[in-house]
Order: structure tokens, then sequence, then C-alpha cells
């Protein structure tokens, strides 16, 4: 299978000319309700799934199935992955020094992230696919973990280990300040995780045809 990732490069280029304007419609009052999906009723344990997390996720246009979420809540799926989620440093951020090991095959982001999407591999109607999984745990680890839908991954081609990857891509440090610089002159920095200006960005850039005609970019060369 093709393993394209957009360049770091180009990755510069759309936050430095696109991201004020997709981070300024996106953060407009009222204008997405996903723009709540970090802040929404912050706090509590960041060890625990909590009923606020399965809500916040609502806010990204997915459910986590009644089953699922009353055993994270009460069950032991939501214990075993809360010994994952105390294995990951609640400040760990993609791009940084040692979080490579925590999302690579087997650290804990990764195990925690399939234990949650094992639920379909064993074909129950009442699992998470790979998307839910990972705007769970995203809501846990802001810093760490992608919000990675199809809108997003079609741009990437779908490449293997794209957490790794984009670790790669965000440990440039040019990247890392055209996103910061960007997400301080809308005036969301201290809200928003620098992965999430990310995905809001290339979000916007191209949700519209990604809609509006079955998303021709859908596992294609990088941009």
């Amino acid at each position: 299978m093709p393993d394209p990732l957009i360049d770091p490069e180009p990755l510069i280029d759309i936050a430095r000319r696109e991201g004020v304007d997709h981070l300024t419609a996106y953060f407009a009052p009222g204008a997405y309700t996903g723009q709540w999906f970090e802040t929404f009723a912050a706090g509590g344990d960041p060890h625990r799934i909590a009923a606020e997390d399965l809500y916040a996720v609502e806010a990204l246009s997915v459910q986590v199935p009644f089953a699922v979420g009353r055993e994270l809540l009460e069950g032991q799926l939501g214990r075993d992955l809360g010994a994952l989620l105390e294995k990951i440093p609640t400040g760990a951020e993609l791009g940084t020094e040692g979080a490579d090991e925590l999302v690579a095959d087997h650290g804990p982001a990764y195990q925690a992230w399939h234990l949650l999407k094992s639920r379909n591999e064993r074909g129950e109607k009442t699992g998470v696919g790979r998307v839910i999984a990972g705007k769970l745990l995203a809501r846990k680890r802001p810093k760490l973990i992608p919000v990675y839908d199809a809108v997003v991954s079609c741009q990437f081609g779908e490449p293997d280990h794209v957490w790794l990857k984009l670790h790669a891509q965000l440990a440039d440090g040019e990247l890392r300040t055209a996103l910061a610089r960007a997400r301080a002159t809308v005036g969301v920095d201290d809200q928003v995780s620098i992965l999430r200006a990310l995905d809001v960005i290339l979000w916007r850039r191209h949700v519209k045809d990604h809609r509006k005609t079955g998303c021709p970019k859908r596992g294609s060369a990088p941009l």
C-alpha cells in the first residue's frame, strides 16, 4: 500500500499561508461544536474516562456506543485503559523528546488505541473503530494523540505509523513555530494544543471537497 505523507515543507507552508484563516473560522463563536472538544468540562482524573469525555467526542461528530461507554465508566475496559493512561505523562507532546516511544507500536498510547478499537476487530456491532478510539485518546492526551478522521487522513494518503510520522514532522521547529504563531494570532493558544491546531487547519481546508465530491484526494500522492 502506498505510504505518502504531506512533507514538512508543505505543512509549514499550509500553516503559514492558511493557518490563521482556518483557525479564525473554526473558533468563531458558535461556528463548530468541535471548538469545545478540548475545553468542555475540563478537569477531572486524567487517567480515567469520565462521562464528560464521552460527551465531548460528540462535538467531533462521533458517538461512543452505550455498551462501550458503560464499560469505560464502570467496567474492566475502563480499568485497563486507565492503567495504560497512567503510563503516559499528561504533558507528553508529539514532536518532543520521548514522545515517539509512547506512540510507537507496543508503546502505551498505541496499546490504549488498540485496546479501544479491538472491540470492532472482534466483530462487535457495539464496538468503536480507529477514529473514535483516536478521538477518545486525544481528549485525554490532546498534546500527544492527533484527531485523525477521514477528512484529514485522505490528505495524507492514510500512511502507516502516522503518529510516528507526525512526530518526526512536529520535531521540526519551524512547523511548531508556524502553528504556535497561528494559534496565538487567533487567541486560542492557551486552550488548543499544537496538534489540534494542525488538525483544524487540515480539516477545514478539505472538508467541503471531501463531503461534496466523495474525496478525490483519498489515497492520493502528497499535496
